[in-house]
């Protein structure tokens, strides 16, 4: 079963400054790829912080989507933007945490999405892998590409934040 926690499923919790739904994943069992049960929990967390009129937080860290679920896998690309668009249109704020790695579906569906969009320092964030970009635009790729301070300087990510200083960057926003 992928790993993430919910970590404000229905209740409660402060954790930084204020009231958020908070929805971690870790890089472990298949590279917490999004599928239908990761699918189902970010839309969840994002429906919940409707519901409560809270900022969403969400900490991503996964290798992309679950192929072996076919399309299931690739619906949950879809309910997960659809619920991050209605946070969006209800002006309700939603915070994106990439860490290494944020690739594949994750990062083309919700990780992406952000007001404000976060990334740890060397944080591999993309996509497709380097080898794949760089045989489809048949371009040898900078140095760094895909790398979260690259995506900084071309201003895809708004800040990179070392995982120390995180408490206190989720405090200012």
């Amino acid at each position: 079963v992928p790993r993430l926690t919910i970590v404000r499923p229905l209740g409660s919790t402060r954790p930084v400054a204020g009231e958020s739904a908070t929805a971690k994943q870790r890089a472990t069992c298949r590279s917490n790829r999004l599928g239908a049960v990761v699918g189902e929990k970010v839309t969840r967390a994002a429906e919940d912080a409707l519901r409560e009129r809270m900022a969403l937080l969400v900490v991503s860290a996964s290798g992309g989507a679950r192929m072996q679920e076919g399309t299931l896998a690739l619906m949950q690309l879809v309910r997960t933007c659809a619920a991050i668009a209605q946070l969006h249109d209800a002006g309700i704020p939603y915070i994106s945490l990439m860490t290494d790695p944020t690739t594949g579906g994750v990062f083309a569906s919700y990780a992406a999405l952000g007001d404000v969009n976060l990334a740890e320092p060397g944080a591999l964030i993309g996509f497709a892998g380097t080898r794949v970009a760089a045989g489809t635009t048949g371009e040898t790729l900078p140095d760094g590409f895909q790398r979260a301070e690259f995506l900084f300087r071309h201003g895809f990510v708004d800040r990179v934040v070392p995982r120390a200083q995180l408490r206190d960057e989720l405090v200012t926003l």
